[in-house]
């Protein structure tokens, strides 16, 4: 018998309204893989991870989770099912140790040694005896996986686990998101970071205002990739860009901030800067823009950075 996938949403809608959060979107997700649904703030994936918890229910279209529905089955979907929506909440004059042991109790307790493993995989045992209250941003996102392993689920749902992080703490969350998968843990998050899902996720949704922009690979989103672009200063800007007439194979043009934009294959860059070396120009500055999945993520949502989530 087939094992029935993790997530099998099919033409999923929910409106507030008059304003479609979530517009007739398919997503399956297979167990074993991690997934990534992307999309700017305001592109309804929040909602998605709602109706999939059972915190609100779709318009129209069916969800399934490892085959049952929540007309069907009830709060029993949940089952070999954790996670958290936004930010994971704790007791802050408790212990680390002390709030998984009560949320363990209210889940029907977990079994003997489990907490001190979940505690290791995410890498709290040693501040586990530690008041919540001191703990960082970082170190309260991965008690909240932490949390969610205790019941030792077979689907993690993680909603912008890196989201406000510093550079260090999203390092950490993708560390820790790339072992739980090597572990054979279905997880599927959300994020609205290309890079954060990058190298970690095998198949991507990318939502743009509550519809589906892209289905599909990484690999797929790498071939539809533009160019990567590439920010240059040198020692006589308009002498470098007489000089990219040479190379039809480039593309430059002048940025606002007054320097130059070098867009092309990159060995087609790389022959362009060695032309102006030979001529004689220093490199003041020789700096990628966005990376070309950011480049194509922005193109794919028309994303700015000003929307509010929907939620």
């Amino acid at each position: 018998m087939t094992e029935p996938l993790a997530v099998d949403a099919v033409g999923v809608t929910k409106a507030f309204g008059s304003l479609r959060a979530v517009d007739d979107i398919t997503v399956r997700v297979a167990p074993g893989e991690v997934y990534g649904v992307l999309g700017p703030n305001g592109a309804g994936k929040t909602t998605f991870l709602r109706m999939l918890f059972g915190l609100i229910r779709p318009d129209a279209g069916t969800i399934r989770v490892f085959g049952r529905t929540w007309e069907e089955d009830g709060a029993a979907v949940l089952d070999g099912v954790a996670g958290f929506i936004e930010s994971p909440k704790f007791y802050p004059y408790l212990t680390g140790r002390a709030n998984l042991e009560g949320l363990a109790l209210l889940d029907g307790g977990a079994r003997p040694g489990r907490l001190e493993e979940v505690l290791a995989i995410v890498d709290l045992a040693d501040r586990a005896d530690d008041k919540v209250g001191g703990y960082s941003y970082g170190m309260r996102q991965r008690l909240g996986v932490a949390a969610s392993l205790l019941r030792d689920p077979r689907l993690l749902i993680l909603d912008e686990p890196a989201n406000g992080l510093d550079p260090a703490g999203i390092r950490d969350m993708r560390a820790l998101v790339k072992r739980l998968a090597g572990s054979g843990l279905t997880v599927l998050l959300s994020s609205h970071h290309m890079d954060e899902v990058e190298e970690i996720c095998d198949n991507v949704t990318i939502m743009r205002r509550g519809s589906v922009a892209f289905h599909g690979t990484i690999a797929d989103l790498r071939a539809m990739a533009p160019d990567p672009g590439h920010l240059l200063a040198t020692t006589d800007d308009a002498r470098a860009l007489a000089l990219a007439a040479d190379r039809p194979g480039i593309e430059v043009e002048r940025d606002p901030e007054a320097a130059l934009v070098v867009t092309g294959p990159q060995h087609e860059v790389s022959a362009y800067v060695a032309d102006l070396v030979r001529a004689g120009l220093d490199l003041r500055a020789f700096t990628p823009t966005r990376t070309p999945l950011e480049a194509l993520f922005f193109m794919l949502t028309d994303a700015t950075p000003d929307l509010e989530e929907v939620r």
